[in-house]
Order: structure tokens, then sequence, then C-alpha cells
């Protein structure tokens, strides 16, 4: 029988393990920095979701290491049965509702989430990305440029207002992906996805590619300008004049990579 020493220290040695994982999960930077609303939000729902499972997970590991420690068959026992013990329907409920609860309020806090990340703003622009082998391309729409769509390899956008995504592919599938921003989707061939950010810190981030694509997947990536709105402007109004001089004024201009 267990003494109630060993019940003690098993437990003392479970609230430790928690804490420190808990702990661990706050001081160890395991993202990039943030970017967009958006990731604020996701990182804090990592959190919760950490929160609420490194003691399940500490639960778990200690009720095994101790029915080990404390229950292993000895020496002379090999042919030995446990003793008949008859089912505790009280507990057996207690851990069948439990979980049920703790899971389905995970899963709305998630759809909560999602639903905040994806609300639609009074102000937003759009921004069609094509993912093709191997690379990213970008067009602005003429509610952006003021003339003709300009289809560009750099994509630039203003901080502070929402950007909605209008994800195509011309090939095989890609998965575009911001990892500042904690927002991915694929590109699949014959079908528009969609998804929207709100950049809310000035830089330069990767645009990565995540799901294989080809023998070039690895080379698939892009950089994500965050820049203030009049630098936005400014750099749509330089690209529109240089590919329209460089194109002799066609209906749609193509912008090559600038700084």
């Amino acid at each position: 029988m267990p003494s109630r020493r060993s019940l003690i220290l098993t437990g003392i040695a479970a609230l430790v393990a928690t804490a420190i994982g808990i702990v661990l999960s706050f001081v160890i930077r395991w993202f990039p920095v943030q970017a967009s609303t958006q990731a604020a939000n996701t990182d804090r729902l990592y959190h919760v979701l950490v929160i609420a499972s490194i003691p399940i997970f500490v639960l778990v590991v200690t009720v095994i290491l101790y029915s080990v420690w404390q229950f292993h068959m000895k020496p002379g026992e090999e042919f030995k049965d446990g003793p008949p013990i008859h089912g505790n329907t009280r507990l057996e409920v207690f851990w069948t509702v439990l979980p049920a609860v703790l899971l389905m309020s995970l899963v709305g806090y998630s759809f909560v989430v999602l639903a905040d990340n994806e609300k639609k703003p009074k102000k937003e622009i759009d921004v069609t990305v094509y993912g093709q082998q191997f690379f990213w391309s970008y067009e602005y729409p003429r509610s952006i440029t003021g003339g003709a769509p300009l289809k560009s390899d750099q994509l630039y956008v203003p901080k502070g207002e929402s950007v909605r995504f209008n994800i195509k592919s011309r090939d095989v599938i890609h998965a575009f992906w911001i990892p500042a921003f904690r927002i991915q989707e694929d590109a699949v061939p014959g079908i528009t996805t969609h998804w929207r950010a709100t950049p809310n810190r000035l830089g330069s981030y990767p645009v990565v590619c995540n799901l294989l694509c080809g023998i070039g997947h690895s080379l698939m990536r892009s950089t994500i300008h965050v820049v203030t709105e009049q630098r936005f402007h400014e750099w749509i109004a330089s690209q529109m004049s240089t590919t329209t001089a460089a194109s002799g004024g066609g209906a749609t201009s193509t912008a090559g990579s600038t700084g």
C-alpha cells in the first residue's frame, strides 16, 4: 500500500514540474516578433492552450511513473493476478465530464480568436497573391493604384491598415505564410483563398511557402515590407511611374524589385 509520504512527495513533484513547464513556455521565445494584431491574439491563444495542457500532461506522466514506482511486479509475483476492483461510477463520470468541458471551452475560445482575427474592419485594402514554382508575386488593384493594376515581386503594406490577401496558385498547392503575422493560408489551383491581417510594426519580414511544392520549395521566399501609409503610397506611385514609362503606358504595370 502506498505511503502517505510517497503521495505527498509525488504531488509536490508534479506541482513543481507544472510550474516549471508553464514558466518556460513564457520565458523561452518560441516565435518571431509580433508584427500584426492577429499575432498577439494567436500568441495569447497559444499560452492559454499551454496553461491548460501542461497540468494534464504532468498529471498523466505522474500517475504512470508513480504506478511503476509503487505497484511494479516484484520477484515471485509473475503469475499473480491483480486484486479484483469494482469500477467507481463517480470517478468515471468526473474524468469524462471534466475533459469534455475543458475541451469544449478551448475549442470555443479558439473560435472566438479566429472570428476576431477575421473580423472585417471599415477600412481595408486588397492585395492579390500568386504562388508559382518557385516564387511569390503580388498585384495591387486599381482601388490602390488609382490607375492600372500593379504587378510586383515586392510586397509593401501600410502599417495600421487591414490587408485582405486574395491568394491564388498558378500551378501546384503552396502555403502563403508570414511567421511574424502568425497566419497561413493555402494557395490552391483553381480556388481563391483569403486571409486578412493588420500590420502594426514597421519592418521587413519573411514570406515563406510552408508546403512542399517541388524541388525549389526551400527557395520560395519573399519579403513583406511594413511601412508608413505615406511611404506606401510613395512606393506605389514610384512603381506606377517607372513601369508605365518602361512599358510605354500599357494597361497593366509590372514592377520589379526595388527598395
